[in-house]
């Protein structure tokens, strides 16, 4: 009769406390938006409450270093962009956290590819227009990003060495600065992910040029890709990752990747998701471990050839 009750009281239980989900990046962005859709769906599926906290600084690196400095219990969480942990490890000198050492996906989130629209008042109404102003002004034109690194900046540097354009690079702390420095005529153009754009794309505010995908997204069918536009070999999807600091307990791990799985099988949230142009991706921690590798590898060559600092 006690050997029921036996195995009840052995069996890990999760902790009577709110998580917290870190996002390396200000509110309003679309790490943000994503991370926010995330929470409410997966918090119920661990019984407790998922608050987020915004922690930007140095294109993701502060809120990624926070994590990994983090108690290992699976109660501090963060969602990961391809910039602040694929690109930087072969971008920002002392990094203070490695990866592939100090952190632990849980699984891939969503993935979007990368938009480049113009303010505006600029008079390019097509990438062919585009490339033929900044090569008639070299230096002139101006685009913005979220941060060095970040695939918003990488997106722009392919796009400067297969065209061969002298481009401005202007920084901001975020999607959302971003957005509102191109609203506001401050810079002329930028890749930013699909989803955070949409809104301005629609009713605009913005104009799109090409899409930097292999194929037309759903979302904006009338805009061409990259290379239907005239520039091929520029193809940038930014990816989220649920990731937990290292040596967190493995039933833990499994409770949270399956809280993951359950979350992203909602219809709910999977059309929350599809609508704003994300596609899901899902998987186990290992496969997730894996993606993240290729992607460093990427990227890392991608740094390389375009020869990016960070000052």
């Amino acid at each position: 009769m006690l050997l029921p009750w036996a195995a009840q009281a052995q069996a890990p239980r999760w902790p009577d406390r709110p998580l917290k989900l870190i996002v390396p990046f200000p509110p309003g962005g679309p790490v943000d938006a994503t991370a926010r859709i995330l929470a409410q769906a997966m918090g119920p599926a661990l019984g407790q409450q998922m608050v987020v906290e915004n922690r930007s600084g140095a294109g993701g690196v502060l809120g990624i270093d926070a994590l990994a400095k983090s108690a290992p219990d699976g109660l501090t969480l963060a969602l990961g962009s391809a910039g602040a942990v694929a690109v930087n490890v072969s971008l920002v000198p002392n990094l203070p956290y490695d990866p592939r050492r100090d952190l632990a996906p849980v699984g891939m989130v969503t993935a979007v590819p990368s938009l480049l629209v113009v303010r505006p008042g600029l008079a390019a109404r097509s990438l062919a227009e585009l490339l033929a102003m900044a090569r008639r002004q070299p230096g002139r034109v101006t685009f913005a990003s979220t941060g060095p690194g970040g695939t918003p900046h990488l997106a722009a540097e392919l796009l400067r060495l297969q065209a061969g354009l002298d481009l401005v690079h202007v920084a901001y702390r975020g999607a959302a600065p971003a957005i509102t420095a191109l609203l506001g005529e401050e810079v002329d153009m930028a890749f930013l992910d699909l989803p955070v754009l949409l809104p301005q794309v629609r009713e605009g505010k913005l104009r799109p040029l090409g899409l930097a995908a292999a194929a037309r997204s759903p979302a904006l069918p009338e805009v061409p890709t990259m290379a239907e536009a005239g520039v091929a070999g520029v193809e940038v999807e930014n990816w989220y990752a649920l990731l937990a600091p290292a040596r967190v307990p493995a039933e833990r791990m499994a409770t949270l990747a399956a809280a993951l799985r359950a979350a992203l099988a909602q219809p709910e949230t999977a059309e929350r998701y599809l609508a704003s142009g994300a596609r899901i991706l899902g998987g186990a921690p290992e496969e997730a471990a894996r993606f993240i590798a290729a992607e460093t590898a990427r990227w890392a060559e991608v740094v390389r050839r375009a020869d990016i600092k960070v000052d």
